[in-house]
């Protein structure tokens, strides 16, 4: 588990990156025209804050990305299960899941503006497609290292389809799950902002957007320091999650987890 003196080190460092990038941009080591001073982004920060605008591009950009990485998650893991227990049917989608896999999510995304307009639906279907694919291989993947011996007893036992599924797979896959589901959330975040700087009247992506086409780079960090605590409270978020759902395993695993 972290320490003290490890939350002290965590803070230590950040003191010290932005110490030493004000003190590059003040006495002239840094062009403070691309990289401005940390006191000029954070009087940006603090100004949007107490502006009420801020708040409908926070909400919409927050409103992106989770409807995808709820959508993206709900048909990966669905998708994964189904597939993994159905070699099959995952030998015959293979190619076609892979061939979609390898699409450039940048080149959808002008696709799904035309499909569906500048709203927030464009944007959220860019996420679903980046949480999908990650959700999905990790889930088939958990499904089909479940322990035969452990299959093996339940069904000796008389466990049906249905209790297997419930009592054995997805507690055998959880891990994995898990792990995707806070591997993905950073990218639910990148196809909502992607979406937004793409087209778009609001969000923190269009902020982003509107601060280069003015050549602002103080807002230009600003919008990304922000984008970056979004994602580490969302993580925070997913861990307490974890802490509680997989309750039966060792503390010592939690332990080197953490």
């Amino acid at each position: 588990m972290p320490t003290r003196n490890d939350r002290l080190a965590q803070l230590l460092l950040v003191v010290v990156f932005f110490g030493g990038w004000q003190l590059a941009t003040t006495v002239g080591w840094l062009d403070t025209f691309f990289f401005p001073k940390p006191s000029d982004i954070a009087i940006q920060i603090a100004d949007w804050i107490v502006s009420p605008d801020f708040y409908k591009h926070l909400f919409t950009t927050l409103s992106e990305t989770v409807l995808g990485y709820v959508i993206g998650t709900g048909l990966g893991v669905g998708g994964g299960i189904w597939l993994g227990l159905s070699p099959r049917a995952a030998f015959v989608l293979d190619p076609f899941i892979k061939t979609l896999n390898a699409i450039p999510r940048v080149v959808l995304a002008p696709l799904f503006v035309l499909w569906l307009g500048l709203g927030i639906w464009s944007k959220v279907a860019l996420a679903v497609t980046l949480v999908f694919f990650i959700t999905f291989f990790n889930v088939v993947q958990g499904v089909r290292e479940v322990n035969p011996a452990v299959l093996a007893n339940a069904r000796i036992l008389g466990a049906s389809r249905k209790e297997l599924l419930r009592h054995v797979y997805i507690p055998a896959a959880a891990s994995w799950i898990l792990s995707s589901l806070r591997t993905s959330v950073g990218f639910a975040v990148v196809g909502a902002v992607i979406g937004e700087y793409l087209g778009a009247s609001a969000g923190l992506g269009y902020l982003i957007s509107q601060a280069q086409g003015n050549f602002n780079p103080t807002g230009v960090f600003a919008g990304i320091l922000i984008l970056a605590a979004f994602v580490l409270l969302i993580d925070v978020v997913l861990d307490f999650v974890e802490k509680r759902l997989i309750t039966w395993r060792p503390k010592v695993e939690q332990a080197r987890a953490t």
